[in-house]
């Protein structure tokens, strides 16, 4: 199968730059944003297979990437949600499909509540769903930035098994390709919002319909979550990838799209699944 791959560019918005990979080119736009130490490309086998039905975006959350970074920037979900409404309006897209995986699903729910028209579809894939007086998110920070500093020294793709053990070599060795460039800050604060960001008022708020997709494995989205969120939203439609951890489609790829794929009515054909 061809690349879909078409080319990398950047958009400035909220007052920095933005760096964004296109795929495909034909079709709806969808716009991905990527969780906490995902850069766009890291995303790439996904799009590839998006892009099969979609004008496809991944976007760098600031302080990933080759999106701005840096200890001046303000890296909560308030900024992030801003970032993605004006990047679709920076780029001119209205009613816009937007995928967004754990942190990239807060950032897209938020946004969505603040700014709906910007938004006809969300796809929110295992989004962390704690906040003030909740549980904590299970993975602690310490695993986020123990793995980001030994890739930032030069330490080998090997490194990172003991952090994503069921991981292929293909995609750990991406991964130790870009980890160093996500910002320590940006990930400090995005780990603590997952504690002190509300975003079940955001939920509650929410006109955009959509699919909520629930890691059967992942253990951040609980029965109860799902359906406290069910009332809350009951825009969302909620599915569950039950052989999946969080990362869903590093963890089951054909059924990460199949379940997609029957949401969207579309139909996917992975390349690696």
């Amino acid at each position: 199968m061809s690349s879909t791959f078409l080319y990398g560019f950047h958009v400035p918005a909220n007052g920095i730059r933005h760096h964004l990979l296109r795929y495909g080119g034909k079709g709806p736009k969808l716009l991905v944003v990527p969780g906490i130490t995902s850069p766009a490309v890291t995303w790439g086998f996904v799009a590839e297979t998006l892009a099969q039905h979609f004008d496809v975006h991944v976007l760098d959350v600031r302080g990933r990437g080759l999106s701005s970074s840096g200890p001046e920037l303000d890296y909560g979900l308030d900024a992030l949600a801003t970032d993605v409404t004006a990047v679709l309006s920076a780029l001119d897209w209205q009613e816009a499909t937007v995928l967004g995986h754990s942190m990239g699903a807060r950032i897209a729910v938020r946004a969505a509540a603040h700014m709906p028209s910007r938004f006809g579809r969300l796809l929110l894939i295992d989004p962390p769903v704690g906040g003030p007086g909740r549980r904590p998110y299970p993975a602690p920070l310490a695993w986020y930035i123990d793995s980001i500093r030994l890739m930032a020294a030069g330490q080998p793709w090997e490194e990172l098994k003991r952090f994503s053990p069921t991981w292929t070599e293909a995609q750990l060795r991406l991964r130790a390709q870009w980890l160093h460039t996500c910002d320590e800050k940006a990930i400090e604060e995005a780990w603590n919002g997952f504690h002190n960001d509300d975003v079940h008022a955001n939920f509650a708020s929410l006109t955009v319909p959509g699919l909520l997709m629930i890691a059967g494995r992942g253990g951040v989205i609980l029965d109860e979550d799902a359906a406290e969120i069910a009332r809350l939203a009951p825009g969302l439609k909620q599915v569950v990838a039950t052989d999946a951890g969080h990362m869903i489609p590093w963890d089951d790829e054909a059924g990460f799209f199949r379940l997609l794929g029957q949401y969207l009515n579309l139909s996917f054909h992975p390349e690696g699944a």
